[in-house]
């Protein structure tokens, strides 16, 4: 073949691969684009490459990310409406505590004064000692709106102590709850006690506890207030203190347990007249350096000690280890709780505590296994 019927033969061919190609419409796409944002000046192109030419075709602009400033992730407090902890927050709110002059009573009187309540310490000396209550008004903080008054009142005097919820209710068109702390220790073994000891007793740690929260109760259901009314029982109410001779006390407490739950039963649930929402729990507390256990200390030798090894924390509970617990309980942050007993003790209870294999003595800790054989062969 020549070479003129050489360049005809391959002008051909060439002209029907073209062909197929077009009709076929057979052709490589490549999209050329960065992958970082560009100015909106700059316009994105789509480059078509096919076996007859090269093309440029304009596509849409990718389109602008929001400004920074419109994409930031805003705070709690300013995308919900709510400021932190919020159901802690008892500013404006009206509170009772008996007990309140000294001790975990005056610590829970500051604690809740400190989440922004006006709080009434109730307790049976004429004036607070001077220099505890001075340092207990320098340690609220004025800025969240809390204070502490004191009123003289003895909970075994029920009516004068009617009177004086009462008021204090009036007063501030509101009462929105109590916390019950007063309370006595007398160390005497059971078969000395006398039953005006015995009365006295129960008087303050039981009837006061009850006549204190009953008296409140009717306070908040006559001004149609919801809230929370804390009863200070104590472990001694669930177990029996080592070394520490107190069958009244204790009993005391249990009733206390007991009666926290009852009241609940009568009080939380809402009523169609908007009466009722009153929540009852009791608070158990360990052993704490109060000036009442302190006393103990001296009575009985050793007992710190003793009691400082019951625990699984190894030691004895300051006061103001109870603000958060009582916080909790008288504010929206425990609105599901009621009839329950909180039980703050550094492990006291949930501790099987290991006794000597001494004489007549036995190790809780040991377990006897019981096998289904045993179970087959029990007589």
């Amino acid at each position: 073949m020549n070479p003129s019927a050489t360049r005809a033969a391959r002008l051909l061919t060439r002209q029907r691969l073209i062909g197929t190609l077009n009709t076929s419409n057979s052709c490589l796409a490549q999209r050329t684009c960065s992958p970082f944002l560009r100015p909106s000046s700059i316009t994105a192109t789509r480059t078509i490459i096919t076996a007859t030419k090269l093309e440029a075709v304009p596509i849409s602009p990718v389109p602008k990310q929001p400004a920074p400033k419109d994409n930031e992730t805003k705070s709690q407090d300013e995308s919900s409406g709510f400021k932190r902890f919020s159901q802690f927050d008892l500013t404006g709110k009206v509170f009772i505590v008996t007990g309140g002059a000294q001790g975990l009573g005056l610590e829970m009187a500051e604690a809740l004064a400190e989440a922004g309540a006006k709080v009434y310490c109730l307790d049976h000396a004429e004036q607070p000692n001077s220099t505890i209550w001075s340092q207990a008004l320098k340690r609220v903080p004025t800025t969240h709106g809390g204070s502490l008054h004191y009123r003289e009142q003895d909970v075994q005097d029920t009516s004068h102590l009617d009177e004086l919820v009462a008021s204090i209710a009036t007063e501030n068109n509101r009462l929105d709850g109590v916390v019950a702390a007063a309370g006595v220790q007398q160390i005497t073994p059971a078969m000395d006690y006398k039953p005006h000891d015995v009365a006295r007793m129960l008087a303050i740690n039981y009837t006061g506890v009850f006549m204190t929260a009953s008296s409140a109760a009717r306070q908040m259901y006559k001004l149609k207030t919801p809230g929370s009314i804390v009863l200070i029982a104590s472990i001694s109410g669930l177990v029996a203190n080592k070394g520490l001779i107190s069958p009244v006390y204790n009993s005391s407490k249990a009733a206390v347990i007991q009666l926290a739950r009852n009241l609940a039963m009568e009080w939380s649930r809402k009523q169609e007249d908007g009466t009722g929402e009153i929540r009852v729990n009791c608070i158990s507390p360990g052993h704490i350096l109060t000036p009442m256990v302190r006393k103990n200390f001296e009575e009985v030798p050793g007992l710190r000690e003793k009691w400082e090894a019951e625990n699984m924390m190894g030691r004895l509970a300051e006061t103001r280890e109870f603000r958060g617990v009582v916080q909790f309980l008288a504010s929206d942050a425990s609105s599901f709780m009621t009839g329950g007993n909180l039980v703050v003790d550094g492990g006291h209870i949930a501790w099987q505590c290991r006794r000597g294999m001494g004489e007549g003595e036995v190790d809780w800790e040991m377990e006897e296994v019981i096998t289904m054989e045993d179970m087959v062969n029990f007589p």
